[in-house]
């Protein structure tokens, strides 16, 4: 499908929503108009079809170590070897350019039990054409295949969305028209999204679409949006730690829903709310590095316009009957634990009195909830945990997740760090859901959809003529 700058532009515009291009939807509604994997069944055989996967991974030296997202594409990949698909998988390895889907590869093809070349250097990027040879591959190989492309961040292409404005999109619109058109035209005109974790403005994931002729979710994706992420918008305890502050509008999103009772916080998250709550309450508290100006280039420096954001959030939430459980202690750098946190101090974890409120207030929401369908999303870890010094709040707080799920609460995870956490203190039937993509499921939950959701709706109207 050819894709001109024009038509380009008016698909990021709509993408970024600027001036308010984008349309409105709720989550089901983006889920309603994305085509599922079935609507695929009459592909024929010998068709390339391309899939976005969820290849960021690290492989163990075994399957089962490092791999999980890996393993969640394969009822996608088996569903197309089984119709004689030449399944195309492309995506990205962390945030360095040099980074090589090598060893994915190779675990793709232990879990597939076939073999998955990796196609190197399949553009050049001083024209943004798809090489002879990465065609040549594809047309050569056999109905049933599967391959993959290098690292699709190794490009420049695939990051210029990451911080572009209106502003930048004239300028971008011809080389990302260019672009897609090259894969539709060298590669597959199919398009299967199997990445729940690729929630980020990639090219591959929002722009490709746009030059697709059909597009569906990927099996795994699609499962996971409509039944545990659809569930945990009404989620009524929230569980929320992060290193930086900028957490704190996946928070206010959520709260926004209106159906949020409780919630839990500690690491930067939770100074931002401490901090806002002693000022409303006329209150002295010391943020110590944290709020000092000349740690502003630190990720866990919080700025002024944070504090008073979560004063609002704060002030909003007593008014609507929220409970935010803040900490009440804190272990330091030097492993102490201090109610208070004095200039030139860090607070790594959330102290031992924290952890004793948490479990309280944990059987207060238990209790309330007897005989009731309740759900708690638990996000993040509550301090430096990959430091056994500063390991003790998240660890202690695993086993409140197994209480709450024993006390028939359903416990979702959202992946990530929390997902890391539950596999080294807990096991994973502790809690009733993992999420393998926890930014993915913050945007899901948030105020923002997740762009891939938005690209895949897009396409699908284009495909039906809307």
């Amino acid at each position: 499908m050819s894709v001109t700058p024009a038509f380009m532009l008016d698909w990021c515009q709509k993408l970024l929503d600027v001036d308010g291009k984008r349309p409105q939807h709720t989550l089901s509604e983006y889920l309603e108009a994305i085509p599922k994997l079935d609507s695929l069944s009459d592909v024929a055989s010998g068709t390339p079809v391309l899939v976005r996967g969820d290849v960021d991974a690290k492989p163990g030296a075994k399957i089962g170590e490092g791999d999980i997202r890996l393993r969640s594409m394969t009822e996608t990949l088996s569903y197309g070897r089984e119709r004689g698909w030449k399944q195309v998988i492309f995506g990205h390895r962390g945030r360095k350019p040099e980074e090589t889907l090598a060893k994915v590869a190779a675990r793709l093809g232990e879990l597939m039990e076939c073999d998955v070349p990796l196609l190197s250097d399949w553009l050049d990027e001083s024209t943004l054409t798809v090489s002879d040879k990465t065609a040549e591959a594809i047309a050569s190989s056999p109905p049933g295949s599967i391959l993959a492309l290098e690292n699709t961040r190794r490009y420049d292409i695939e990051r210029v969305l990451w911080k572009a404005t209106g502003d930048d999109l004239p300028k971008l619109s011809e080389p990302l028209a260019k672009f897609a058109g090259e894969v539709a035209a060298k590669i597959a005109t199919t398009y299967v999204n199997e990445a729940l974790s690729a929630g980020s403005l990639d090219t591959s994931s929002t722009v490709v679409p746009a030059a697709m002729q059909r597009v569906a979710l990927g099996a795994y994706v699609a499962k996971e949006f409509t039944g545990p992420m659809l569930r945990c918008l009404d989620t009524e305890l929230v569980i929320f730690s992060g290193l930086k502050a900028d957490k704190l509008d996946d928070l206010e999103a959520m709260i926004a829903r209106g159906k949020v009772k409780m919630v839990f916080t500690a690491g930067s998250l939770a100074m931002a709310l401490k901090k806002a709550a002693a000022l409303l309450d006329g209150q002295p508290f010391s943020l110590g590095v944290a709020e000092d100006p000349g740690h502003s280039d630190k990720p866990y420096f919080i700025p002024e316009k944070r504090i008073e954001q979560a004063k609002r959030m704060v002030a909003e939430g007593r008014e609507k009957g929220i409970e935010f459980v803040l900490p009440v202690d804190f272990i330091l750098q030097d492993g102490s634990a201090s109610e208070t946190i004095g200039p030139g101090q860090q607070q790594l974890d959330i102290g031992p009195k924290t952890s004793e409120l948490f479990e309280k207030k944990v059987g207060e929401f238990i209790a309330s909830h007897q005989g009731q369908r309740a759900a708690a999303f638990h996000n993040g870890v509550f301090g430096k945990f990959e430091e056994e010094a500063f390991a003790g709040g998240t660890k202690r707080f695993v086993g409140q997740l197994k209480r709450l799920k024993e006390a028939g609460i359903e416990v979702f995870v959202g992946g990530g760090e929390g997902g890391a956490a539950l596999e080294k203190y807990g096991q994973p039937d502790d809690v009733t859901h993992v999420f393998t993509a926890g930014g993915t499921v913050l945007n899901a939950l948030g105020g923002e959809p997740v762009p891939y959701l938005v690209a895949l709706s897009m396409a699908a109207a284009n495909e039906k003529g809307g």
